[in-house]
């Protein structure tokens, strides 16, 4: 379920008169003109993406469509939706998995939740990954709050929701996980949140309690509520500067005033829109709080 109408207005192509006097090669013009077909098809914008993401991933697409060139990409998405959904999920993934980076998530449990406990309900907005919303929760469980929390957890594909909504993992990436949920603060064990199946173990469902799971894309949707705490890790690292720009602006609309952001320990908020508006709370894993 989307949280935000799409746009059916349908701008008019960037035209292709400059690129073409510059001496624009062909295979970026065939990429020009896949994601211009994407957008007037799908709706998803990807034409502010960085351009090393997009032809890394691009380039992934064509292999494992075993299409031979961006323009037999373009002619395998336009024509069998399957691939579209495919094409949409992989360039807007997020690379993630339970507790990963477990520094982060200990600096939330000694940092920042604390602050949050002083608020009678919590929302949080998780961004592009329903792996930390799952972390969030076991670590907001066992300290009690769970019950006073909501979760929103969010992705550009519906691909990326219903894998989230999944919550399963293949059972020998158990053990790598539990490490990482001890190294995190965990204070029992990652077993006690996961039923095992066959070769697949899956986040027990107390755990979506309090988590809503539905369709938000970062890129081109607004503001659609007001959160004490949102995180937003390695999500608009695969942006340009103009769109990093609006996603900013954004999650700060989304921000009340002294509530916290949390990106991951490669980005910052030096150049961004409200960069004076927070302080930083943890330098290593780049917690910050809204000031004004």
């Amino acid at each position: 379920t989307a949280l935000q109408a799409p746009d059916d207005s349908t701008p008019e192509p960037a035209p292709l008169a400059p690129a073409l006097a510059a001496g624009i090669g062909v295979a970026d013009l065939e990429l020009h003109l896949l994601l211009e077909a994407v957008y007037r098809v799908s709706g998803y914008d990807f034409r502010e993406y960085a351009p090393a993401t997009l032809k890394r991933r691009i380039t992934e697409r064509v292999r494992a469509e075993s299409v031979a060139t961006i323009t037999g990409l373009l002619e395998r998405v336009l024509h069998d939706p399957p691939a579209m959904a495919r094409f949409i999920d992989a360039l807007t993934r997020n690379a993630s998995s339970p507790f990963r980076e477990p520094q982060f998530f200990s600096a939330f449990r000694e940092r920042v939740l604390p602050r949050l406990r002083t608020f009678p309900h919590v929302r949080i907005w998780v961004i592009g990954s329903g792996e930390d919303a799952y972390s969030l929760a076991i670590l907001l469980r066992e300290a009690e709050f769970y019950h006073r929390t909501r979760i929103y957890a969010t992705d550009a594909s519906d691909v990326a929701i219903d894998r989230a909504k999944s919550g399963g993992f293949p059972t020998e990436l158990i053990d790598e996980y539990s490490e990482r949920y001890v190294e995190a603060g965990g204070a029992r064990r990652f077993s006690d949140y996961i039923d095992v199946v066959g070769n697949q173990a899956v986040f027990k469902s107390g755990l979506r309690d309090q988590i809503i799971l539905a369709q938000h894309n970062l890129a081109t949707d607004g503001s659609f509520n007001e959160f004490h705490l949102v995180v937003a890790r390695n999500v608009i690292t695969h942006f340009n500067r103009t769109l990093a720009y609006r996603a900013h602006q954004v999650i700060f609309e989304s921000l009340i005033r002294l509530g916290y952001l949390g990106v991951s320990s490669k980005e910052t908020l030096r150049y961004t829109p409200h960069q004076r508006a927070y302080e930083e709370i943890d330098a290593t894993e780049r917690f910050y709080r809204r000031l004004r």
